[in-house]
């Protein structure tokens, strides 16, 4: 399959800045938890830790998949496809709750993105 190198540069470009953008939301909520946590009557520390931890892993293994996008690498192709998998299904739950200011927003970025991730080829290993 013969492609543009200029076309697949600019799609491979497109992945990495929609996966920058959820990298920085993700940030922005691990934020928003710290702030939320000094606000709050009680603290558990093992679940806020746990939780911080795995928002600033997740972000830090989205800004990899982004780097690795714009490189042309085929390692960032699995995780923001599968990141963006999982932001579809809490999508579901944020429509079961009725949280529409919050599904419509995410369902648009992270359908965005998996279309985008799985149109755009890596050009490399």
């Amino acid at each position: 399959m013969n492609q543009d190198p200029a076309k697949a540069a600019k799609a491979r470009a497109l992945v990495a800045s929609l996966l920058f953008i959820e990298t920085g939301v993700i940030v922005v909520l691990a934020l928003w938890l710290i702030g939320l946590t000094f606000a709050s009557d009680s603290f558990e520390f093992l679940p806020f830790l746990g939780v911080l931890l795995f928002a600033l892993l997740g972000a830090g293994g989205l800004a990899a998949s982004a780097i690795g996008y714009r490189r042309g690498k085929y390692y960032g192709r699995s995780p923001a496809v599968l990141a963006n998998l999982i932001a579809l299904g809490v999508v579901s739950y944020q429509v079961e709750a009725h949280l529409w200011w919050v599904a419509g927003p995410l369902a648009a970025l992270a359908g965005a993105t998996l279309i985008a991730a799985l149109r755009a080829i890596p050009t490399d290993i």
